[in-house]
């Protein structure tokens, strides 16, 4: 097994190349911020859909499409509004005069990455199209079913200050997303350089620098990656611990907690364990990769009572005492 991982430490070394030149293109145009680039990152090479939650101004929908300018790929934004309609998303038949009957007008939705741009702005039936989309990766116009081009990326950015205007969206949905990451403010000297580039207009436009097919390619190597028993058992652990908190010594979570996190929680881990391996260039995962991944999986997985929040408790809290409890292998 040893002389196996020490092939794929050196084919994982060699073609996670593309890495550190998307970094350095994208470190041209963003300032900081590298644990959210970190993360879409991640979401690209575990096939997973990512939502960025954070005030306005923190750089979301620049760094999704500084990302997206870095890879020889189709982007396409669509800006979620309270009147845009499931037409607008995936396409509608139109009548063509000179043909004498009705044609597809494809939709937005047929490109490989798509930025939506405040999910939560869209009433439910834009979301529920949506939804298909990212879990089918299709999509139906009329009586007909499109498959979508792979690679399909979803990353959405939602403002949770203003509330006035908005749709909540439903857990069904938000359990489709395998990342929720939480932006947060620059550092003083990070926001220095971003007042200095942006005052004097001299920021550089990313370029492309990473073609489609070495994403595909490094997907199939990351599905390589050894993933010993023992990781196994240990997110099963933690996801189970969610769902029966008292049967592994927390049981001042039991009222605390209406829902634990769902199978699809545990799959996402093992996914996006073994994306963050190939993110630093090894062959197998450890226990830091699930412990360093877990929060943005979970976070949006817990569901909490009305007791919960009577007492201030967020879901952050509840995976910090899981994680925390949990014997690490």
């Amino acid at each position: 097994m040893n002389s196996t991982i020490e092939d794929l430490n050196k084919i994982i070394y060699e073609k996670s190349e593309f890495i550190t030149r998307l970094t350095d293109e994208i470190g041209k145009v963003i300032v900081g911020q590298k644990y959210m680039v970190e993360r879409i990152l991640l979401g690209i090479l575990a096939d997973g859909h990512i939502l960025l939650e954070g005030v306005p101004g923190l750089a979301k929908t620049m760094t999704i499409n500084t990302v997206s300018n870095t890879i020889s790929t189709k982007f396409q934004r669509i800006q979620f509004t309270p009147d845009l309609l499931p037409a607008d998303l995936i396409g509608t038949l139109i009548y063509s005069q000179q043909k004498g009957e009705f044609e597809v007008k494809k939709g937005p939705i047929f490109a490989n990455l798509i930025l939506a741009d405040e999910i939560n702005r869209s009433p439910s039936k834009v979301q529920s199209a949506l939804l298909e989309a990212m879990m089918e990766r299709q999509v139906t116009i009329g009586d007909q079913t499109y498959k979508l081009d792979a690679p399909f990326l979803v990353m959405a950015t939602q403002n949770p200050v203003e509330q006035e205007g908005t749709y909540p969206l439903p857990e069904a949905q938000v359990d489709r997303f395998m990342l929720k990451v939480q932006v947060t403010y620059p550092k003083k000297e990070e926001e220095l350089l971003v007042l200095r580039r942006m005052s004097t207009g001299k920021f550089e436009q990313a370029k492309s620098v990473v073609e489609i097919d070495e994403i595909v390619k490094a997907r199939e190597i990351v599905k390589e990656i050894y993933m010993d028993e023992k990781i196994e058992n240990y997110i099963l652990d933690i996801v189970h611990a969610t769902r029966e908190p008292a049967r592994y010594g927390l049981p001042q979570l039991e009222d605390l907690i209406e829902f634990g996190a769902s199978p699809r929680a545990s799959i996402n881990l093992a996914m996006a364990g073994r994306a963050f391996a190939f993110l630093k260039r090894r062959g197998y995962v450890i226990p830091e990769d699930i412990r360093s991944i877990a929060m943005d999986i979970l976070r949006h997985r817990v569901i909490l009572t009305y007791e919960a929040e009577a007492e201030e408790m967020t879901s952050e809290d509840i995976v910090t005492q899981i994680l925390n409890k949990i014997e690490v292998p």
